[in-house]
């Protein structure tokens, strides 16, 4: 992956998903989002699975990729499940799908089933050229179960790892992200708690990737110099 300025806010854009997850999120909230995605120019608009067609819809035209969330946000979810739900929302135009691993599957020690898993789903997203991120939920794990789910999601062939679903208290932390990056060749995204343009940067020289947050809008008008 190569290295982003973090000085330079359109450099910035580009790699933030900018993300609704909220179970109340309306519909005219999803198009607010893909507007200030349009606006802004950032990289992936990240929704729950019922809106993809509609954000699809919404960013027709634009350089913004349609992301969602699969076995959001525990991952206990039936690993035909995840595969079927990743298959579904890339017919309906998602390019990007993050799922969550089996937490207690990987805290328990079976690492053939965590493998295994994340494996189905990559081969799902790939199958379809989408890309899929892995969700290791980092509030939960060890240091040592931080490197084995990053390792085996690169195994699998996932092309990112990413640290929270944000749902659970727990929020990318700079300690995590440097682990991360590490350990994988592949794709680091940090996701949680960046509000602010300090936040962002900080991930960035930690060596994510990406960046999945809420904030993207006053990260970006912060870079530029506005006023909120």
């Amino acid at each position: 992956m190569s290295r982003i300025n973090s000085q330079d806010w359109r450099s910035v854009a580009r790699v933030i998903e900018h993300t609704l997850l909220r179970p109340e999120a309306t519909p005219q909230q999803i198009r607010q989002l893909c507007a200030e995605a349009r606006e802004y120019g950032f990289g992936v608009a990240m929704v729950n699975a019922c809106y993809v067609d509609l954000v699809r819809q919404c960013l027709e035209g634009s350089e913004t990729r349609v992301g969602t969330v699969i076995g959001f946000p525990l991952g206990a979810t039936l690993t035909n499940v995840k595969v079927l739900e990743a298959a579904e929302t890339i017919r309906l135009g998602a390019q990007e799908v993050d799922m969550v691993i089996n937490v207690g599957e990987l805290k328990g020690g079976n690492r053939d089933f965590v493998l295994s898993d994340i494996r189905a789903v990559a081969e799902a997203a790939h199958a379809k050229n989408a890309l899929l991120k892995v969700i290791i939920e980092t509030i939960l794990l060890s240091e040592d179960e931080k490197r084995v789910a990053c390792e085996l999601s690169e195994r699998a062939g996932a092309d990112f790892v990413k640290t929270s679903t944000g749902f659970l208290g727990g929020v990318a932390t700079v300690g995590d992200v440097a682990l991360m990056r590490r350990t994988v060749k592949i794709g680091v995204k940090a996701s949680g708690g960046i509000r602010s343009a300090a936040d962002a940067k900080a991930m960035i020289e930690a060596g994510a990737d990406r960046l999945g947050t809420s904030g993207g809008v006053k990260i970006i008008r912060e870079m530029r110099g506005e006023t909120a």
